[in-house]
C-alpha cells in the first residue's frame, strides 16, 4: 500500500503537446508509392529530404515504387549457395589443387609420414 503522501499522475508539464502551442512542426511532404500488388504507401518524409526510389510494401514486404503504372517487380531470391561454391568463385582448379597438395603435405609432415 502506498504511503499517503505520494504523488500521483503525470510528471509536471508534460500534458498533451499541440503543436500550435509549443513548437512549430517540421515541413513535410507526403510521397506515393505502389507495390504490384496495386497496394500504396504514403510515408511523411521532411521537405529537404530526398525521397527514395523505391519503399517496401508494410501490407505485401514487395518493393513498391513510385510509379503507379509500372511498380517494380517482386526481387529475384538468390540460390542457395555452400562453402564449397563460394572457394570455387574465388579460386582456379590449378589454385585448388596447389592448396589441397600443401594441406596434405603438411598433414603427412605432422604424422610422421614423409
Amino acid at each position: 500500500m502506498a504511503s499517503g503522501n505520494a504523488i500521483r499522475g503525470i510528471r509536471v508539464g508534460s500534458g498533451p503537446i499541440r503543436a500550435d502551442e509549443r513548437c512549430e512542426p517540421a515541413p513535410s511532404r507526403t510521397v506515393s508509392y505502389w507495390c504490384a500488388n496495386g497496394h500504396r504507401v504514403a510515408p511523411l518524409f521532411a521537405a529537404e529530404v530526398t525521397a527514395p526510389p523505391t519503399w517496401e510494401c508494410p501490407r505485401c514486404g514487395q518493393p513498391a515504387g513510385q510509379d503507379r503504372l509500372h511498380p517494380p517487380g517482386a526481387p529475384r531470391a538468390e540460390p542457395y549457395k555452400s562453402h564449397l561454391a563460394y572457394v570455387k568463385e574465388r579460386r582456379t582448379e590449378a589454385e585448388g589443387a596447389a592448396i589441397l597438395a600443401e594441406a596434405l603435405r603438411n598433414l603427412r609432415q605432422r604424422r610422421g609420414e614423409e
